[in-house]
Order: C-alpha cells, then structure tokens, then sequence
C-alpha cells in the first residue's frame, strides 16, 4: 500500500502556486468534503451542490494566484470563493426559475417518496421517542410521518373515524414536543 503524502499549509501552497497536480489531488481529497458541507447546507439540493463544488475547484485551481496567505488560511479563502459562488447560484435567474419548476413537478413524488421521509424524521431522532407515546399514538405518527399516509387514509386503514385521528394525531405531536423539550 503506498504511502499517503501529508502536506503543511505551507507546503501545499507552494505547490499549488506550481500547478503541481498532485497537489491540487490533495487539496481537494482534503476539503471537498467540508465545501461540498457548506454548500449543500446552502443549496439543500444533491446534485446542484456537486456542480457547484465543481465549479468552486476549477475556480480555486484557475485563481490560485489570487490567494494571499497574509490574510488569511487557504481554508478560509477557499470556503470564501466557494460561499460566493453558491451566491451567485443562489441569486441566478436560472436557478430561481429551475427551482420553482422542480417545487411544482416534485411536490407529490416528493411525499410519496416513503424512504425519503423516514430518513428526514429519524435524522432528527423522532423514531427513538415514539416509544414514549401510548401505542395508538404511536401507531397513527408512525403510519403518517414514516409511512407517508394522509390522516384519511389512516383513517380508512385502521377503520376509526377521521376526528379520531386527528385528536390522536394532535395529542401526539403535543407529547412529543414535551419529550423534545
């Protein structure tokens, strides 16, 4: 297994003032992942995030001679570009327009992607506290958060009546708070 070069600051900045490509795969197996953070914590959106990190390195590679260690880490300039080109994606005609048509075509393959859902609520660790709730709660937050069903069509399914549901549904959400809280 050969041996994984470590570069200070320093000596990475020097070589990247060298167009050295090696150099540059390092910068960039070491801080994609940070930027590609940034910028999806920005974007909220995979694939753009991608593009736009990309387009960040190619920046960074194509402006390098632009970085001043006097004022401040390669880090922080770096994170810097990367923000300001998220920006301007963020501003652009393009994506505002893009993404208002992806609103309107996602919005039902959005709620009916199951796994997707389930994935949101347990990231923020409702699934560990439901077995808090009285298990006619739990059931009626499970089905509907985890399983994508509308409050008819739990209704329909566990064959009690809509009213139940919701005060069910509400007193749930109540307790669930409390627990979070």
């Amino acid at each position: 297994m050969p041996e994984i070069k470590k570069y200070n600051e320093e000596e990475l900045v020097m070589l990247l003032r060298n167009n050295d490509a090696t150099a540059f795969s390092y910068l960039y197996d070491n801080y994609s992942s940070a930027l590609y953070g940034a910028v999806y914590k920005m974007l909220e959106d995979r694939e753009l995030s991608e593009d736009v990190l990309q387009e960040a390195f190619v920046k960074i590679w194509n402006n390098f001679t632009n970085y001043d260690a006097t004022k401040g880490r390669l880090f922080t300039w770096m994170l810097n570009l990367t923000k300001n080109l998220t920006i301007d994606t963020l501003r652009s005609k393009g994506y505002k327009k893009q993404s208002k048509i992806q609103n309107n075509e996602n919005s039902v393959n959005e709620y009916s992607d199951k796994t997707i859902t389930a994935e949101r609520f347990d990231s923020i660790g409702i699934r560990k506290h439901l077995t808090l709730l009285k298990s006619d709660q739990k059931q009626i937050i499970d089905l509907a958060y985890f399983g994508g069903y509308t409050q008819d069509e739990i209704a329909k399914k566990l064959a009690i009546p809509l009213g139940t549901v919701k005060t069910r549904m509400r007193t749930a959400i109540s307790e669930l708070r409390k627990i979070l809280q």
